[in-house]
């Protein structure tokens, strides 16, 4: 990303006639105005070089006091050590103290420095990148408010990235920001910015939303406003939290002129790392008016926290952050319960009080996500509201759960976790209403004795009779259904009122608005306790539309058997010409002095035949022609396509042309068949009398040499897939083969995996090929064994051993 190294720039400004502005008079002559004026530009130059030496010899000073700790000498021998050192590495002391201090710190700053000199082929810019952070840290260090700062952050780092502005924004505990620091932006234009209130999407708040930041390409593009908007409204921004101890304690955002590429790593991690520095800086230094006066910020003490939660009357929490060794937010421990508080477990609070949320409530990690909204609401300070979430708590294994309204707030350093469960009873009352509405079913209870009938409002609903009208006794129940239902109707009430055995049956209900509808009822007999009848209860369903779609199904049976059957020989077909052409194995090519394999695996599954193909052949001028390709989408189309591509080619060969030409020709075959084919492919021409092989490919991966123990596939050489525009050209390549050399075609069926990159499988390819058995069919067979592909495509690999 060139242009996040190179500053920009400078905008020429318009020329106005303003009398003695300049620093002359009249005459020409300095005036006293502009004496004075370059007499403070002359003394901020020199403010600026002594803070930046003061910085340096810091550094220098650290140095040397840890060559005292590590060597055990005195400050005069560290000193002569640390130039001595210097010397031998041939770098300035500067550079040579901050590698010290990379070494003996093992933070942030020193793992950016070594991802750096790992990912450039420059070591000196990554010197000198180690040396614009230190330097910036230790100007941090040593500053006195966050304004200084963010001078020091642009000097030293962010201007020879081609920033030329800043802003360090403090977030407040109600999600307000402050802007804390700024440099490169006018006096007026940080009073402007000076607050946003909560709520408020800027591009710093929008910084906020994810860990990495927003890297934004130009701020025009996104429409979003922010601090310097109309002086850099082309010009890309970049807001990263700053964070430490697992909590977000503001944003650190950075202004360019010109549009933002996207950025290398080296570079996002020095920003982060930046990031970081301001995070301590916020958290060390409060706000301050813009007249200098330090604000105070209220934090609520843990105390007041729990005197809060002891006046509500919601079950609450009182969290404190739990932090590892490193500093990092591992989890939270539970420092105070409130009287209402009930444990989804039924645990005593004594037992809840004190202990970590994980280790209490484990499942909070889980599907809730409960824990992960808990860490955002520590890191940022906005607080989180659920309706209806799902809580589980583990009692002797077995997960029990409950619902929840939760609230959860950050106070100061402290998190307050509020969760109202919800009533079960009313709670299942009102599922099983939703229910019965979802699946038009109505309930009924029957009393023999008093012949009380109690129906619920869904089977009103169901017999189309307004709640008004008494309900329909079962002995009359065949009344209001089609006569052919009756005689069901008089089996399912004889078992249910003489047997008095659970019955259901089916009839046609005729209601009263003429409309017909299917019912399933169901009912089971209530027995008092001298085993009297006394009490029938069940349900009615309308099942009307599983009727008609048995109905639609049976209809449709016999046309989905003859679509199957048709699907079926279709496969068959195309496995046919497939396996015709392209057998697993064949027998080995005639060739002196060369050793030629092929093996063919076709897809697991027959709706996936592809149309990977191969050829190995020696043509009439003794050259070995040897090629893979794969032909893009599977079924008929792919393999009819794949056969006039391999004879194709095969034909092509016989005119002595290079494999750069034939693909070219090839290329224009494909084109101009029928249905856009496109494919890709690798073509060789093997010279047994001196070992060479020419090679060219059209977007396929190149071949593999195994030279002894080592393998490495051929040069990447340019081409472009087949069949893609109408001509292409194709560059070609030899290779000089030796004696015992392994040379492997294959396809991308035999390497591609679905959760890994395509270097990632390619680098597990040439670990199994670098163990050569004795016969290059033993080699074929054991990469098809040892292939972790989980694609199910289609595999062809060529291989040929020179004798």
């Amino acid at each position: 990303m060139s242009d996040l190294r190179q500053p920009p720039e400078p905008q020429s400004a318009p020329v106005v006639d303003q009398p003695a502005v300049d620093g002359n008079d009249g005459d020409g002559q300095p005036s006293p105005v502009g004496r004075l004026a370059a007499t403070v530009e002359r003394l901020r130059r020199e403010v600026r070089a002594a803070q930046a030496e003061a910085d340096g010899r810091a550094l220098i000073e650290l140095a040397k006091g840890i060559l005292v700790e590590r060597l055990g000498c005195g400050p005069a021998q560290a000193s002569r050590q640390l130039a001595e050192l210097t010397a031998q590495a041939g770098v300035t002391p500067l550079e040579f103290a901050v590698e010290v201090i990379n070494q003996a710190s093992r933070d942030h700053v020193s793992e950016v420095t070594s991802a750096f000199l790992a990912a450039t082929a420059d070591p000196p810019e990554a010197h000198s990148s180690a040396v614009r952070l230190r330097t910036a840290e230790s100007g941090a260090l040593a500053a006195q408010d966050t304004q200084a700062v963010a001078d020091s952050l642009l000097e030293h780092v962010l201007t020879p990235l081609g920033a030329e502005a800043v802003a360090i924004w403090a977030l407040g505990t109600d999600g307000s920001l402050s802007l804390a620091g700024s440099a490169g932006f006018s006096t007026a234009e940080a009073g402007r910015w000076r607050h946003v209130p909560p709520g408020v999407t800027t591009v710093a708040r929008r910084g906020l939303a994810e860990r990495t930041g927003q890297w934004i390409r130009s701020l025009s593009e996104t429409g979003l406003p922010s601090i310097g908007q109309h002086h850099h409204s082309d010009g890309g921004r970049v807001a990263v939290p700053a964070e430490t101890g697992g909590r977000i304690q503001g944003v650190l955002e950075i202004a360019w002129a010109a549009p933002l590429e996207p950025p290398p790593p080296p570079i996002v991690r020095q920003v982060e790392a930046l990031a970081e520095l301001c995070a301590h800086t916020l958290e060390t230094y409060g706000l301050h008016h813009p007249d200098g006066a330090p604000l105070p910020r209220v934090l609520p003490d843990v105390s007041e926290l729990m005197d809060l939660a002891d006046g509500l009357h919601d079950p609450a929490l009182v969290l404190v952050p739990h932090l590892d060794s490193d500093g990092h937010l591992v989890d939270f421990r539970i420092h105070h319960v409130n009287s209402r508080f009930l444990d989804p477990a039924g645990r005593p609070r004594g037992a809840v009080s004190g202990a970590l949320l994980l280790e209490a409530y484990p499942m909070a990690a889980g599907h809730s996500e409960l824990f992960e909204r808990m860490e955002r609401v520590y890191a940022t300070g906005e607080p989180f509201r659920a309706h209806r979430m799902r809580l589980t708590a583990l009692v002797d294994d077995v997960p029990l759960a409950a619902v929840a309204d939760i609230n959860i707030s950050r106070h100061g350093g402290s998190v307050l976790l509020i969760w109202r469960i919800e009533d079960e009873t009313a709670r299942l009352a009102s599922l099983l209403q939703h229910a019965q509405r979802l699946g038009r079913i109505g309930g009924f209870e029957e009393n023999l004795l008093t012949g009380e009938i109690t129906w619920n409002g869904q089977l009103y609903h169901l017999y189309g009779r307004p709640p008004s009208d008494p309900a329909v006794r079962l002995e009359d129940l065949a009344a209001h259904a089609h006569p052919d239902d009756a005689v069901a109707i008089g089996r399912f009430l004889r078992t249910l009122l003489h047997q008095r055995r659970p019955a259901s049956t089916a009839f046609r209900l005729q209601r009263p608005d003429g409309v017909t509808r299917h019912i399933r009822v169901v009912a089971e007999p209530v027995l008092d306790s001298a085993g009297q009848l006394y009490v029938v209860r069940g349900a009615y369903q309308d099942i009307s539309a599983h009727h008609w779609t048995e109905v639609a199904l049976a209809a449709t049976r016999d046309q989905l058997a003859h679509s199957e059957q048709q699907a079926s020989e279709r496969n068959r077909l195309t496995l046919q010409l497939q396996h015709a052409i392209m057998p697993p194995t064949r027998a080995p090519l005639e060739v002196p002095g060369l050793d030629v394999a092929v093996r063919y695996r076709p897809a697991e599954t027959q709706h996936l035949v592809g149309g990977d193909w191969y050829d190995a052949v020696v043509l009439p001028s003794r050259l070995v022609l040897l090629c893979v390709g794969d032909v893009a989408g599977h079924g008929i189309e792919a393999a009819t396509s794949m056969v006039v591509l391999r004879n194709a080619l095969r034909g092509l060969a016989v005119t002595g042309a290079g494999p750069g030409q034939l693909l070219s020709w090839l290329n224009m075959v494909a084109h101009h068949l029928t249905g856009a084919v496109t494919a890709t492919a690798v073509c060789g021409l093997y010279d047994p009398e001196n070992n060479t092989l020419r090679w060219a490919r059209a977007g396929h991966l190149p071949p593999v040499l195994v030279r002894g123990s080592d393998a490495a596939p051929l040069p990447l050489v340019k081409g472009l897939l087949l069949g893609a525009v109408p001509e292409a050209t194709y560059e070609e390549h030899e290779v000089q083969l030796a004696v015992d050399d392994t040379l492997l075609m294959y396809t991308d069926g035999l390497i591609e995996r679905r959760d890994r990159s395509v270097e990632e499988s390619l680098a597990q390819f040439l670990t199994v090929a670098r163990a050569v058995p004795p016969t290059l069919d033993q080699q074929l067979d054991r990469l098809l064994t040892h292939s972790r592909s989980d694609t199910d495509d289609d595999t062809c690999i060529v291989g040929i051993r020179v004798a």
